[in-house]
């Protein structure tokens, strides 16, 4: 059957370059491996030239396909399964690359593109590691295409081809007529919470750390099958540093689109998908810490080779966890289902990487060198390996608490999460703070080898009586103010906050005194300072987050659903209920919501709520903004809602939608009933009455602006209800060129709509009264103010500066190409994450 409209040809041209670049994957795997096993060198020479070649041909291949998903979602191919779940022609092109890795297809194939830019560095870069590196990245290439492949073997489909046609993946009588696609007038489209300026940014930041933590397992391979067991760490290393950088702002990135776009009430909530990216970038920060120490004093090589291959390991337990669907109940992001062969596969990816690596790491571990004499408890490498372990037993602390599903599919048990989400971790992390704080702190005026106490004693002096008075300052003048587990956890805060502050300022003190003023050597010290600052913007922001929407200041308790954050049923009194029109008091604002307005999503509204603050006592306008928080609004009255935020430099106003009312419940029936009145006349409605004061011609106050030379008329009334409340509403007539214009009013508070229907032969006004049967316009809203949450953004952008510092150094690269770099990343960081919305 000949199906019309369809267009076969770019879909036969990337399953083309599909194949071509899985078969390339293979030939270049099977040529790099074979070449770290040859002796002859013109024999292994000739096998590098072919590996290269075939890996080159399949980066091409990769990028085609790349340009073939883009070129068939742009165009609306909806006659492709992908273009179809994840396109639609109301996406605003900016989203258009968002689409294509919301799928699982895409994600794969943009951490394959990146491994293909990073494979051509390392061609160019390695030198002499080249075939034992490139072939483990070889291989990993192998795997991921074969994600994306969609070819079947005996029957059992291996991978999901993103060139699939819609008519051979759902069922339906339409797919049997010729003319199908005209019954396709639109795709389903990217998630409507995925249409965010850091889903455009974020995923590949995020899949280039993935992709990047390849490198340092790579050279620990390359290490032991060369035996040269300790000359890897002096090309990995910057590559880790660079990779911790990435990955970590990737992360952050995610916490910074949670924040604006999902109602966590936050940036972090210790959801499953957020926890598996964490974890490999805690062990690659104890591995950094451990490499570091080697290359120092030839201690805690065993470690390293641990800390690189379980980076990289704990990143495909990751994309196990999240792809599987083993998270779908306890994660509000990680993949649905992704069926058995894909469940297999995967499986097949982490297993082939974890087993063999880990099996030659043991089989070789006492081959690996290790110093005998052990370290000296004054000497920084004793500290550094400290905080590397705590580190490490942090990240198996986190992994082993989200891994609880896999334990339940596993055994088929049923171990239900914490009731209290957020403080079983909480509880857990605030003393691994409280650690790291100290130890980032201290460790750095330590001496390699050993350190007379004196010297210790003399250098930390001034910065622990510094941090002993910020911290002093801070809780006599702006008290941390979490009260809910007790005094001992509040004591334990303050105690994490003086070890991070501690932090801040001996780092900050060590590059002045220790280090001279020299920055060139500074990476790791404006890492720890960032790092510490993040620590401090984490525990001021959340631990001071307070709630301003309180529901007492109208008596309105609703029941709402469960807090997003802490996965908790959410508190009907910290929920502010606002009338339409009607101003409300909330915190030090007096907020009203205004209007809504439909999205270019089907079912999205944005609601336009305008805050005002005044003197309390002079009633002057002391600031005035507008906020548009959005809901999704879907079947059954459910709905997902965004926030919208107001940033200050010290604070920010977060405000979400927690309940609103369905367009279906807002249908109206009800018709106008006329009056004639009089000035001066009163006319009764069921909640009370209303009184005519008074006709004015063309009105000029805060709602009207007309001209002398128009031709208007409003009834100006007043409204006295039952409560005893007054009310001003202000229908008008207008007459124009274009006949009769009638302006009605509405008094929400009283469900009420007024209309200037006309004038009466005997100098009365019809005004129409209507009391509307529909639910009245209201919505449900949660705010909170985020005390200096700035600090935590300004911490990250220290953070990964100071680890491109420390790569640079680590590299030797030249001065003028460090700076460019430094000033990019830095410009990047700074906009992306201080002035993007």
């Amino acid at each position: 059957m000949h199906f019309e409209g369809e267009h076969l040809l770019p879909g036969q041209i990337g399953h083309f370059f599909v194949l071509l670049a899985f078969v390339a994957s293979i030939l270049s795997t099977i040529g790099y491996f074979t070449a770290s096993r040859t002796a002859d060198t013109l024999l292994k020479a000739s096998w590098i030239r072919f590996a290269r070649i075939s890996f080159r041909t399949q980066v091409f291949a990769v990028m085609g396909v790349f340009i073939t998903i883009f070129y068939i979602c742009s165009h609306h191919y909806f006659e492709y399964m992908y273009a179809y779940k994840h396109a639609s022609l109301e996406l605003e092109p900016k989203y258009l690359l968002a689409c294509i890795w919301e799928g699982q297809e895409g994600s794969f194939l943009l951490w394959t593109i990146w491994h293909s830019v990073l494979g051509m560095i390392l061609i160019r870069k390695s030198k002499d590691w080249e075939a034992p590196v490139m072939s483990v990245v070889s291989l990993a290439q192998f795997f991921l295409l074969m994600m994306i492949l969609g070819i079947y073997f005996f029957g059992v489909r291996i991978g999901s081809s993103p060139f699939t046609l819609t008519r051979n993946e759902i069922e339906g009588p339409i797919f049997s007529m010729p003319n199908y696609l005209t019954f396709i007038k639109d795709g389903i489209g990217l998630n409507v919470l995925l249409r965010n300026y850091w889903m455009v940014i974020h995923p590949p930041i995020l899949f280039l750390g993935f992709a990047s933590t390849i490198i340092p397992f790579a050279y620990a391979y390359a290490g032991i099958q060369t035996k040269r067991f300790g000359e890897w760490i002096q090309p990995a290393l910057p590559w880790a540093l660079i990779s911790a950088a990435v990955l970590g702002t990737g992360i952050m990135m995610g916490g910074k689109w949670a924040y604006e776009s999902l109602s966590f009430g936050g940036y972090w909530a210790w959801d499953p998908v957020e926890n598996a990216s964490l974890v490999p970038w805690l062990i690659l920060i104890a591995g950094l810490h451990t490499m570091a120490i080697y290359k120092a004093t030839g201690h805690s090589l065993r470690a390293s080779y641990l800390f690189a291959i379980l980076t990289f390991v704990f990143i495909l337990y990751s994309t196990f966890l999240t792809r599987t669907g083993i998270l779908g109940d306890t994660s509000v992001h990680a993949f649905t289902e992704a069926g058995n062969a894909m469940n297999i596969m995967i499986l097949l990816f982490l297993a082939a990487f974890a087993v063999p690596m880990l099996v030659l790491y043991l089989r070789n571990i006492k081959k690996i060198p290790a110093e005998q004499k052990e370290e000296r408890t004054d000497s920084r490498e004793f500290w550094m390996f400290i905080g590397s372990l705590v580190f490490f037993l942090a990240a198996l602390f986190i992994i082993a608490k989200t891994s609880v599903p896999v334990y339940n599919k596993i055994f088929g048990t049923k171990i239900a999460p914490p009731e209290k989400i957020e403080i079983s971790y909480n509880k857990v992390l605030i003393p691994v703070i409280i650690i790291i704080g100290l130890l980032s702190a201290v460790t750095q005026y330590f001496k390699y080898k050993n350190t007379p106490a004196s010297y210790i004693l003399k250098k930390i002096a001034l910065p622990t009586l510094l941090a002993a008075v910020i911290t002093t300052l801070l809780a006599i003048y702006y008290p941390i103010t979490y009260y809910k587990q007790g005094a001992g956890f509040l004591g334990a805060i303050y105690v994490a906050l003086f070890a991070a502050i501690y932090s801040v300022i001996a780092n900050a003190a060590y590059i002045w005194a220790g280090l001279n003023g020299k920055l060139k050597a500074a990476g790791a010290s404006v890492a720890h300072v960032g790092f510490a600052l993040l620590l401090v913007g984490i525990l001021i922001s959340s631990s001071n987050k307070k709630v301003i929407s309180n529901s007492s200041v109208n008596g309105i308790n609703l029941q709402v659903g469960k807090d997003p954050m802490t996965k908790e049923q959410d508190d009907p009194t910290e929920n502010l209920t606002l009338i339409r029109q009607v101003p409300t008091k909330m915190g030090p604002y007096e907020v009203t919501y205004l209007r809504d307005s439909l999205g270019n999503e089907k079912g999205r509204r944005f609601y336009e709520l305008q805050f005002e603050r005044k003197d309390a006592v002079t009633k002057k306008m002391l600031e005035h903004f507008t906020l548009w928080p959005d809901v999704y609004l879907m079947k059954d009255n459910n709905m997902s809602s965004n926030p919208d935020t107001k940033t200050y430099l010290t604070k920010d106003v977060f405000t979400y939608i927690s309940y609103a009312i369905s367009d279906a419940a807002k249908t109206d029936t009800t018709k106008f009933k006329i009056k004639e009145l009089a000035e001066g006349d009163t006319a009764f409605y069921s909640n009370g009455y209303m009184v005519l004061d008074a006709v004015v011609k063309n009105p000029e106050n805060g709602k009207y602006h007309f001209k002398p030379t128009d031709a208007a008329l409003m009834a100006s009334v007043t409204l006295f209800s039952k409560d005893s409340m007054h009310y001003k509403a202000g229908p008008v007539v207008l007459i124009d060129n274009f006949g009769v214009n009638h302006i009605d009013d509405t008094v929400y508070a009283q469900n009420l709509f007024l209309r200037f229907e006309g004038v009466t032969d005997g100098k009365k006004i019809k005004l129409g009264i209507k009391e509307s049967d529909k639910i009245i316009d209201f919505i449900t809203l949660k705010a909170y103010i985020f005390p200096y949450i700035n600090i935590v953004w300004t911490g990250l952008i220290l953070m990964a500066i100071g680890l491109v510092m420390s790569a640079i150094r680590r590299a030797k690269l030249s001065s003028f190409y460090a700076a460019v770099a430094l000033l990019f990343v830095g410009a990047a960081l700074f906009y992306m994450f201080l002035f993007a919305n």
